[in-house]
């Protein structure tokens, strides 16, 4: 049911000139009287916003650390989604600062107590955040551990019961299982192999009972920006097959952290191919009273997939970097098109097998949505157009990742051509007030930006020191640091970086450290917070991760956070005229400036920032000095 607006509306003012009045009387009076800090830098960027709705355009809102984005995005979200009937949508950077954004002292609770504003808010989690009963089935058979019986005993009774679903309420998000490790979370969770449009328990799935549930939100729902990528990405294609999008109708879109919607467009934007997926998808097939036909053309295609990716592997250039060069070779190609024509072959041969109906039909519909989006990524692959593709591991498989186009191009098309409100909202959006490098990245040519600084002294509670040493000795400083016992946040440019760090640690300093994948991350940060954790060593919490005083009083950044040198990175460098000027430096300062940012959070924080600089980093030191909230020791 709609809701009444948090104010009056008249006839004598628009609904834009009542909305001004009221965000004056909350900011200016309501909240600094129940002590809130007034900040002016608040009241501008929360007027800033009301002209953004008023315009329907794209807004660049930074705002330093301590400026209160929130709140400020916040009040007007909530007016303007009852103004106009739709919610507002609120896009984090990831799955963990949804849960942030909703916990209990936050600042939707605070205004819901403060005000008296009944907020209606409902989370929109990624699809790999939830349970999947079929992949649960699966593991149930084989896995022995505790972990898999703690996931049964959580799966309400009335999920296999006969009858109605209407008394389950929505269940099997991955943060309800906090001591599951990631690793093992990958067993049993939604993945892109599970076509969920075909499956004969998607209306016991708790992904389809979050979804209904979300949907019916009447002001805002907050999900994380992989999501509404992937929600822009299949929206034509569910559309078309008779599928109601992953999110419905929304007013306006509120980007939090918004410097990181590019990463989030590349990932949902992609085609991905993994080494024994579809070997192992075959030979479920393969089931008693199949046409010999039909497993000749299955045994074909695994033989041709597995011959693809053998010459994949030697066709790929050696590096450091997660995502691998593919110098794609002769053979390469044409295995690839001898897959493709496999495909098509036993595509034909379900039609008949789908008239005996000796493979299961969830099986076969499964099998057959697969194959024709993996002949559809091979075909891009083969074609060497203008398509980036990279081996990586994905969940410990090896994966060839095939990005169509550049993102621009769809962003454009599906997002910033819309004529809607688009408020990015992040401490760092800018390099020295120049907001055209997320612009460009992004292909948005028009918008209106502002930025105003952090209203804290931070030459009065912070202190940063950079340590120029080899890179063999960066640990060895790290455990010298580590010997006073204070709360320490640990920064790595990538997982890769952290594991090795991991590696060289001595065993005695690593009891006492947790690294981000050991279980599901917000569980970690929250013993973090509680001061069950004393070190935490982590490669994506450059953003978002509020932790407040004693929480948290030191952060060290391992290495400067350079973009990496692979194959889509080097897409960029090659449009670039100058490319560390355009793409390497600015990426490292802004990702570097969100790094230094969890540290003061508040006006009672405080603390050191150390940052550790190898002989290569230390001779960019003056790209970067100047960007430095203090004079570094």
């Amino acid at each position: 049911m709609r809701k009444s607006l948090p104010f009056e509306l008249s006839r004598e003012k628009t609904f834009f000139d009542s909305l001004g009045d009221w965000l004056g009387d909350v900011l200016y009076d309501e909240l600094p009287e129940r002590g809130f800090e007034y900040r002016d830098e608040q009241i501008f960027m929360a007027y800033q916003i009301e002209q953004a709705l008023k315009e329907k355009n794209v807004l660049f809102a930074e705002a330093g650390v301590g400026t209160g984005k929130t709140i400020a995005y916040l009040l007007p979200a909530v007016s303007y989604a009852r103004y106009t009937g739709k919610p507002a949508l609120i896009a984090c950077a990831d799955e963990t600062l949804i849960d942030q954004l909703v916990k209990e002292g936050g600042d939707i609770h605070k205004l819901r107590e403060i005000l008296g504003l009944d907020i209606d808010v409902r989370l929109a989690k990624s699809r790999d955040q939830y349970l999947c009963l079929k992949r649960f089935e699966e593991a149930e058979k084989t896995e022995t551990e505790e972990w898999i019986d703690d996931v049964a005993f959580s799966i309400p009774d009335g999920v296999y019961a006969q009858g109605s679903m209407i008394a389950v309420q929505p269940y099997g998000e991955r943060s309800d299982y906090s001591a599951v490790s990631d690793e093992d979370w990958q067993k049993v969770n939604y993945n892109s192999i599970m076509q969920c449009a075909v499956c004969d328990l998607r209306n016991r799935c708790g992904q389809t009972l979050h979804r209904a549930h979300y949907r019916k939100s009447t002001d805002l729902i907050i999900c994380s920006q992989d999501f509404l990528m992937e929600h822009l990405a299949t929206k034509e294609s569910r559309e078309r097959e008779g599928q109601l999008p992953l999110l419905p109708e929304v007013s306006m879109i509120v980007l939090d952290e918004g410097h990181l919607l590019e990463y989030a467009a590349q990932k949902a934007l992609t085609y991905k191919v993994q080494a024994y997926t579809i070997v192992e998808l075959l030979e479920r097939l393969m089931v008693d009273g199949v046409r010999e036909r039909t497993l000749y053309a299955m045994e074909h295609l695994q033989d041709h997939h597995e011959l693809f990716f053998d010459q994949l592997r030697e066709d790929v250039v050696v590096s450091e970097e997660d995502r691998k060069r593919i110098d794609k070779s002769g053979r390469l190609i044409k295995l690839g098109e001898r897959v493709i024509a496999d495909v098509e072959q036993l595509l034909e041969e379900f039609v008949f097998e789908s008239e005996l109906y000796m493979i299961p039909e969830y099986e076969l519909n499964m099998a057959e949505e697969f194959l024709e989006h993996y002949a559809a990524a091979i075909r891009i692959f083969v074609a060497q157009g203008d398509a980036v593709d990279w081996l990586e591991d994905t969940d410990g498989e090896e994966t060839l990742v095939i990005m169509p186009r550049l993102i621009t191009d769809v962003l454009s098309e599906t997002l910033f051509s819309k004529k809607m409100p688009i408020v990015f909202s992040s401490a760092t959006l800018s390099v020295n007030k120049d907001f055209s490098y997320i612009a460009s990245s992004l292909g948005i040519e028009k918008y209106q930006s502002f930025s105003v600084p952090s209203p804290f002294d931070y030459e009065e509670v912070m202190k940063i020191y950079l340590h120029e040493l080899s890179q063999t000795e960066k640990v060895a400083k790290v455990e010298q640091l580590l010997k006073d016992e204070k709360k320490t946040l640990i920064l790595f440019k990538s997982k890769q970086a952290m594991n090795q760090f991991k590696s060289n640690l001595s065993l005695m300093v690593r009891l006492n450290v947790s690294f981000e994948g050991d279980r599901e991350l917000s569980a970690i940060v929250r013993d973090f917070q509680s001061g069950d954790i004393q070190t935490l060593c982590s490669y994506h919490l450059w953003e978002g991760l509020d932790l407040p005083e004693e929480a948290l009083t030191r952060v060290i950044i391992f290495d400067l956070p350079f973009p990496p040198h692979d194959p889509l990175f080097d897409a960029k460098r090659s449009f670039a005229q100058n490319a560390f000027e355009e793409v390497e430096l600015p990426f490292m300062q802004l990702r570097l400036q969100q790094g230094m940012g969890r540290l003061i959070r508040t006006s009672n924080d405080h603390g050191d920032i150390h940052i550790l600089l190898n002989d290569e980093e230390a001779n960019v030191k003056q790209s970067f000095v100047d960007i430095l909230a203090v004079d570094p020791q």
